[in-house]
């Protein structure tokens, strides 16, 4: 456990030292873009390394869960959990997250201890890792075009749609299929299952979020659309009066 402790306050260190780096090479972007930079690059890191594990190096979430903690799935947890620890306290310090976002990391932090504690179902954490992470870079370059003017654009309904998407296949579709073989496979101790529902829920609130913007955005294009249909139509009938 101590090498644990000074593994995650090292990943900690790094996440902190890195936003300074940012800060000083780019502080006229502001604080939370370099925190999302930080942010970004945790996600594309986290996907990559719990892709490995889970395609590669084994084993099988949907057939294993529960089985004991390999080295390479407890070095992607630690990573996450320096982090999660960092984002946390950035986003209470500068109060700039929702409730729902700070039960998120609270949950994803005592998730991964827990799981780092018992020495099992490391499996499981890093697919709701990877499931977690996976819509990150498109959230955060959603963000990023909204400072740079660039949303409202042909990239900017891309990124929305593909997120959605993502986010549906991948939390709610997929989730829900790794939280079946959860709950019916012996081995996960009940606790771990319970986190697993406790994490499942989250993303349908997510869901439902998400649901509603799209809902607003979609009406939206709508009155925009059937606006200029209007305006063309008269267009059309002053042309012919003329």
């Amino acid at each position: 456990m101590t090498s644990l402790a000074v593994g995650v306050v090292l990943c900690l260190t790094g996440w902190i030292t890195l936003y300074i780096l940012l800060c000083n090479t780019s502080g006229s972007h502001g604080s939370e873009w370099n925190c999302r930079l930080v942010t970004l690059l945790h996600g594309i890191l986290a996907v990559c390394i719990t892709a490995y594990i889970g395609y590669v190096d084994g084993p099988w979430p949907f057939t294993h869960p529960g089985t004991k903690n390999t080295p390479l799935q407890i070095t992607a947890m630690v990573i996450s959990l320096g982090y999660f620890i960092f984002d946390m306290g950035w986003c209470v310090y500068f109060r700039t997250e929702g409730p729902m976002m700070l039960i998120h990391h609270t949950m994803s932090i005592l998730g991964i201890l827990l799981t780092l504690s018992l020495g099992e179902s490391g499996i499981e954490s890093c697919a709701v890792l990877f499931g977690s992470e996976i819509t990150n870079p498109l959230l955060q370059a959603r963000w990023f075009l909204r400072q740079l003017g660039r949303y409202e654009s042909l990239t900017g309904e891309a990124v929305d749609v593909l997120f959605v998407v993502l986010f549906v296949f991948m939390r709610i579709a997929v989730g829900g299929r790794m939280l079946y073989c959860e709950l019916i496979s012996p081995r996960p101790m009940f606790i771990i299952k319970c986190g697993g529902v406790a994490m499942y829920v989250l993303s349908w609130v997510f869901m439902v979020d998400i649901g509603r913007f799209a809902y607003r955005k979609s009406q939206s294009k709508y009155r925009r659309w059937r606006d200029q249909h209007r305006l063309k139509t008269v267009n059309r009938h002053d042309g012919k009066t003329d």
